[in-house]
């Protein structure tokens, strides 16, 4: 079983920033990708930015030249700097990892538990 542990969401003003951390535990063969997504009220759930193991980087269009998502390898961590926030980034931002928990399994996805954002205007 993998767990993945969120941390570093709150409340910003518009134009601050915030720095959220997901850590990769448990039975973990091989890290294929790791990402956050978010939903807010009434939305669906959106790609926010994704990482590769191969250091590719995916981010959503709204939030291009604003967020930097990087990774740790050595301790199965990915980060994301959220800079210059805008009252449209509110939202519960959970993170996501496509883990191969042994060298025989098939890859399967992993989600935390979310953890909220919230900028003020």
């Amino acid at each position: 079983q993998v767990q993945l542990v969120e941390s570093g969401g709150g409340l910003v003003q518009a134009g601050g920033s915030l720095r959220l951390s997901c850590a990769a535990s448990g039975t973990i063969f091989n890290i294929l990708a790791m990402g956050w997504y978010r939903q807010a009220p009434g939305k669906q759930r959106e790609l926010v930015a994704r990482i590769d193991s191969y250091d590719t980087t995916k981010y959503a269009d709204s939030v291009k030249g604003r967020f930097t998502i990087s990774r740790d390898n050595a301790k199965n961590t990915i980060y994301l700097q959220m800079n210059n926030l805008k009252p449209e980034d509110t939202a519960v931002y959970s993170c996501n990892a496509n883990v191969e928990p042994t060298r025989w399994s098939i890859a399967h996805d992993y989600w935390g538990q979310g953890t909220q954002v919230t900028v003020s205007s």
